[in-house]
């Protein structure tokens, strides 16, 4: 059920204190997707309060699987599947629902899987999945809004995306490790969850080499047991409390992050003005002065992720000077600018580019988040707005943030969460 809640901001109020980076959504839904591969249990550390993983363990649950809390860690087991299919009603508003169509091929021989909704930031075709699960040797057409997929057993291969493509490479390595012979995925993802992913599958006994690298080779194994694990830090919730602390001024500490996962973030922030110390596993972070225009290009890791486009405009918007950004991986990516012109922010588009020219101050007002990291550039510019700004359909910052007003809060915003007056 989506939240009827909104965000209710005081502005210009510098953050000072501590923050705990949750764990990765990005890499916390593939790896759940991951226990469909055993009957054993797995169990997970550090997996985050989302409503995007709320929506995986329902799915999971949906196709047979036991899932569990106990002491902070989620367990799944998968030892009573009796279900291949996939409903819209569970995916509609999740693409990463698509991660399933791997493990329950390679697994079960079936899988009849919905189209994926999501956020509308461009068309993310599945084309690829359907393009290379098809060159293992998996039957698969689509019918009436479906993906139904068929196999007697994967067959190792050479696959080439057309494209770098995050959840496909995640959803190859996984109906792969469980495939007859070898399997060679040319053009992968780099990203950090792609080795997340990697690291699991090897503790699950799968043969996974070149994670990390353009070329992953996996040996396909016959089974695969059940394993312990601690889902990585959200660089991408990292880089969002440093942009705000960027736009606002103050100074924090960030604890439970991985600072070599996030070079390209850090080298804009530096430039911006941002004072930087780096630890193993922590970042202590100081601002006291006017954020400088960074110009940001998005592109595949180790470049800076489209997923940090939005927090750096807001960061821009009242920047000293003027920048742009230009966005490479998704078309449609800039239904946040809108937004905050209503707070006074002077940004022109034209095409894949944003022109961004500081303005002295931002004004509250009344916004509406229209996808997940759009929600969290408006919060960035409310923080740094005169007066009360109020954000509407924060359901969407619900499924990649946990908790984000009550760490805003603890680190001095003016933060409310509210039912929305209707």
């Amino acid at each position: 059920m989506i939240s009827n809640e909104e965000l209710h901001i005081v502005g210009e109020s510098p953050l000072k204190g501590e923050v705990y980076i949750s764990g990765a959504k990005n890499a916390a839904l593939p790896i759940l997707c991951a226990g469909l591969l055993t009957e054993e249990p797995i169990i997970l550390n550090n997996v985050p309060e989302l409503d995007d993983v709320k929506t995986i363990l329902k799915l999971l649950e949906h196709l047979g699987a036991k899932t569990s809390k106990k002491n902070n860690q989620t367990i799944i087991q998968a030892d009573t599947i009796h279900n291949t299919e996939a409903p819209y009603d569970l995916v509609k508003t999740m693409r990463a629902s698509i991660l399933v169509l791997g493990p329950l091929l390679a697994r079960y021989g079936e899988a009849r899987i919905s189209l994926p909704g999501g956020c509308s930031i461009g068309q993310r075709p599945v084309d690829q999945h359907i393009k290379f699960l098809s060159a293992l040797g998996a039957e698969i057409r689509m019918e009436q809004g479906f993906i139904i997929a068929k196999s007697k057993k994967l067959q190792g291969t050479v696959i080439k995306p057309d494209v770098v493509t995050v959840t496909g490479t995640e959803n190859f390595m996984m109906a792969a490790s469980l495939a007859k012979g070898t399997t060679i995925i040319e053009n992968a993802a780099c990203e950090p969850e792609i080795t997340d992913l990697a690291h699991f599958l090897i503790q699950m006994g799968a043969k996974i080499t070149g994670h990390g690298t353009r070329r992953i080779k996996i040996e396909g194994v016959n089974y695969l047991n059940g394993a312990k694990y601690v889902i990585s830090p959200d660089r991408i919730e990292a880089g969002t409390f440093l942009c705000a602390l960027a736009t606002i001024g103050g100074c924090i500490n960030l604890i439970n992050v991985n600072p070599h996962e996030m070079t390209s973030t850090l080298h804009k922030l530096k430039e911006a003005g941002l004072e930087i110390e780096i630890g193993q596993n922590w970042l202590k972070c100081k601002m006291n002065k006017k954020p400088n225009a960074v110009n940001i290009n998005t592109s595949e890791y180790p470049g800076l992720a489209t997923d940090m486009q939005a927090q750096f405009m807001a960061m821009n918007t009242v920047a000293n000077g003027t920048s742009s950004i230009t966005e490479n991986i998704f078309e449609n990516r800039y239904m946040h600018v809108p937004e905050l012109r209503r707070m006074g922010a002077d940004i022109t588009i034209d095409g894949n580019q944003a022109i961004i020219r500081g303005v002295n101050k931002l004004y509250g007002t009344t916004v509406k988040a229209t996808d997940l990291r759009a929600s969290a550039s408006l919060v960035i510019a409310a923080l740094a707005s005169k007066g009360k700004t109020i954000i509407e359909s924060i359901y969407h910052l619900d499924r990649g943030y946990e908790k984000m007003e009550e760490k805003l809060r603890m680190l001095g915003a003016n933060i409310l969460r509210a039912p929305r007056k209707e």
